[in-house]
Parts: C-alpha cells; structure tokens; sequence
C-alpha cells in the first residue's frame, strides 16, 4: 500500500469520525421528515398536474369524437344531395380527427395509469410519513433515556466511592463508640445506686444487731420503771479520758435513779 493510499485512508476515517460525532440523532430524524414531507409535496403538485393534463386530454378526445361523428353526417348528406366530390372531403376530414382521436386516446389511457400509480405512491408515502412520525417519537424517547443513562453512568463514574465509604465507615464507628460510652455511663449509674441501697441495708444490719446487743446487757426493768434515757454521744472535742468519765457519771445517774 502507497503512503498516498494510506493518508487517504487515514484521512477519509477521520472525517467518518467527525461526521458521525457531529450527527444529532433528534435533528436527523426532524430532517428525515422534512424531506419526506417535502416529497409528499411535490408529489401531490406531480398527481394534481397529472390530472389535469389527463383532463385536457380528455377533453380533446371527446372534441375530436365530436368532430369524427359531425363529418360523418356531413359526408352522408352530402351524398344524399348527389354531391360526391363534398362527400369525399367530408371523409378526409373525418379521418384526419379519427387519426387525432386515436392518438389522444393513446395520450389518455398513459395518463390514466400514471394518475393511478402516482395516486398509490402518494398514499404510501403518507402512510410512511405517519409510520416514520411514530418511530421517530419512540426513537426519540429511547435517545432520551440513553442520554440520561450514559449522564447516569458518568455521575457514577465521577463519584469517589472508596473515600465516601470510608466516610462512612468512620461515622458509625463513632456512633458506635458514643452508644458504649452511653451504655457503659447507665451501667455505673446503676451499679451506684444498688451500691447505695447495699450500704443502707447494711447499716440498717448494723443498727439492729447494736440495738439487740444493748437490749441483752440492759437489766430488766418492771413495767412501771422508767425507761433509760438513750445515751446521749459525747461532743466530739471531748478527749478519750473525759468520754469514760462522762459515761461513768450517766450510768451512775441511771443507777440513782433505780
């Protein structure tokens, strides 16, 4: 292959390229109608012109019959009045309208069939046009799908799902880490209340057991004895010695008073 041949190429593939990159295929389609329409145009001018030149036909056929049968009556009374000389000419003439005749209604039979076979592709072409108005408004609801697909794709594409994943993932690990601290918070709130009430039903053993201890050392007393005064707590600035004597000096009281 020839370094001609081969730029040729090269080049007639380029200029493919940018053709069928530069073919919107809505305005194609808009374009395809058009012309088709304006076929239908012309070809409706094509029928009506067709029909009218079969009308004129027509109707100089029906003159030149007109005049066929007019010379044929001329030429008969031309004999009935003994003139064969006028009588021939009357032939003549009504041959040269039967030749005219003939050739006319060569001229209208073509016409008729041309009239009838533009009549067919006339309605075919409607019936196409109809048929490529409908394919094109399918046509042009698959390109707008495809569009908003391939723009979908793009989008998808574009987007950085690793880094948004990642993202994610961060978030819930710390909703995760917030919910453990939220949990871990209710259980020690918990656990310090049960702590509380263990220390009042422990006080609460304490208290009982010191009350049944006293009971057991205090002598018994009548029922018309009075009752012990409760000992009464030492201040706190008071030394060790002084407590002793204080609680000597109220049990001797208590004695006294027996």
């Amino acid at each position: 292959m020839g370094l001609f041949d081969r730029i040729r190429r090269v080049v007639g593939a380029n200029l493919n390229d940018l053709v069928s990159k530069a073919e919107d295929p809505e305005k194609m389609l808009e374009q395809a109608i058009l012309e088709m329409q304006e076929d239908l145009v012309q070809l409706r001018q094509g029928v009506a012109q067709t029909i009218a030149a079969q009308k004129r036909t027509e109707k100089q056929y029906n003159d030149a019959q007109n005049e066929i049968n007019k010379w044929q009556r001329n030429a008969q009374l031309a004999l009935q009045k003994g003139d064969e000389n006028l009588a021939r000419q009357a032939l003549e003439r009504k041959k040269t309208y039967t030749d005219t005749g003939t050739a006319l209604k060569t001229s209208l039979d073509q016409q008729s069939i041309q009239v009838e076979t533009i009549k067919r592709n006339l309605i075919q072409l409607e019936s196409k046009i109809s048929e490529a108005k409908t394919k094109k408004e399918m046509l042009k609801a698959r390109i707008t799908t495809a569009k908003a697909q391939e723009q979908l794709q793009g989008m998808v594409r574009g987007m950085n799902t690793s880094s948004a994943m990642a993202a994610f993932e961060r978030m819930e690990e710390k909703v995760l880490m917030q919910e453990a601290r939220a949990q871990s918070a209710g259980e020690l709130a918990g656990a310090d209340l049960e702590s509380q009430f263990a220390k009042l039903e422990g006080s609460s053993d304490v208290d009982d057991e010191l009350a049944a201890l006293k009971a057991s050392l205090a002598p018994a007393s009548s029922p018309n004895q009075p009752l012990l005064p409760q000992e009464t707590t030492a201040p706190k600035t008071l030394q060790q010695p002084e407590v002793v004597d204080a609680e000597l000096e109220s049990l001797r009281k208590q004695l006294d008073q027996m």
